[in-house]
């Protein structure tokens, strides 16, 4: 048993109420983890609902706080918080990109930080360089590309709880449309899927979140288009209405245009048995396998092809390759092999010290 703390984003409650990607994942790896037996501390928002024990630097989510005014006060709080509380702890686990590198390199108990985000950012970059030993553990192998140097101690692919999303029996509109699931801004490519449908003649249905910084992309940009006839707008939506939502969609379109990560509704679609069609960007060509679990694209033209492919994938299949690849067991057990390389390493100078 490994007595470790998860340190989670303040932006949403673990798990989100709605969308938040981090924090869904940061959730699905503490519950693993506390039901593998171990010990477990999650620092997170006050309002986060865990079966670990819940330590919170801060009372909610920062989303649902309209007084906050300086958020990186927030994470500022945060890392001298479990600072405090690092030596009770034979691992820690951050969530929260660079902001633990400098405290937490000066102290004895053993820390890594997964990368949720993009690292392609020269500001970024900047930061990372001043730590080159700090253990980073990155969502894709496609992730590192853009900074190979970092102190890369694994790549761990997220993983969902196996019966969390499940298919459902068939819906009364059972494959008689296609489905888009996440966030609307430019790199999420809402227009690509409304043009892919368009062209199919088959209805869209767009369940998403539009965040603040999205708001005028979406009043210019995409609001006009949802008036197609073959768009229907649902809006964000929640865990327990992603099943009957991606289990009646005959596929989900993930029409990037950016270097995703990860993506995290490819695999939440696999889980409810719905292909994906995807653009070939970022971690895609890892997440799925062309034939299994959908169809891999690089074009709205290929896109449009694909779909009338789709008979062609047993949706059954689909959910044994997200048995197989992403279930949360899978992503924790991964985890704990990191994190007891990472002791016996920082233990080992100490038994060659004694053995001197």
């Amino acid at each position: 048993m490994l007595r470790i703390a998860q340190i989670a984003p303040l932006f949403e409650a673990v798990p989100p109420k709605l969308y938040g990607g981090s924090e869904r994942v940061v959730s699905n790896l503490t519950e693993e983890l506390v039901a593998m037996g171990h010990d477990v501390t999650l620092f997170a928002s006050g309002d986060s609902v865990t079966a670990a024990k819940l330590d919170a630097p801060w009372p909610r989510a920062l989303r649902l706080d309209p007084d906050i005014r300086d958020w990186v006060a927030t994470y500022a709080v945060m890392v001298e918080y479990v600072r405090r509380r690092a030596h009770e702890f034979d691992v820690l686990h951050f969530h929260i990109d660079y902001f633990p590198n400098a405290v937490f390199s000066r102290q004895p108990t053993p820390f890594l930080t997964t990368l949720h985000g993009r690292l392609d950012l020269a500001e970024l970059q900047a930061v990372y360089n001043f730590f080159p030993d700090v253990p980073m553990v990155s969502i894709s192998d496609s992730q590192r590309r853009p900074a190979p140097s970092l102190g890369w101690a694994a790549t761990v692919y997220h993983g969902l709880p196996e019966q969390l999303l499940t298919p459902q029996p068939p819906q009364p509109e059972q494959g008689q449309y296609l489905a888009f699931l996440g966030r609307i801004s430019p790199e999420k490519g809402i227009e690509r899927a409304i043009r892919i449908a368009t062209a199919t003649g088959i209805k869209l249905k767009v369940a998403a979140k539009v965040d603040n910084a999205d708001r005028k992309y979406y009043d210019a940009e995409v609001a006009p288009l949802l008036a197609n006839a073959h768009v229907e707008f649902i809006g964000e939506i929640n865990d327990a209405q992603k099943p009957a939502f991606l289990s009646g969609a005959r596929a989900l379109l993930t029409p990037i245009d950016w270097e995703e990560p990860f993506g995290l509704v490819m695999i939440e679609a696999m889980a409810c048995g719905c292909p994906v069609i995807a653009f070939k960007r970022g971690s895609v060509p890892e997440v799925m396998t062309e034939g299994v679990s959908g169809f891999v694209v690089e074009t709205v033209e290929q896109a449009v092809a694909a779909v009338a492919r789709l008979p062609e994938i047993d949706r059954a299949g689909v959910r044994r390759y997200f048995e197989t690849r992403f279930t949360a067991r899978r992503m924790a057990e991964d985890y704990v092999r990191v994190y007891e390389r990472l002791i016996l390493a920082r233990r080992e100078p100490q038994l060659r010290a004694v053995g001197d």
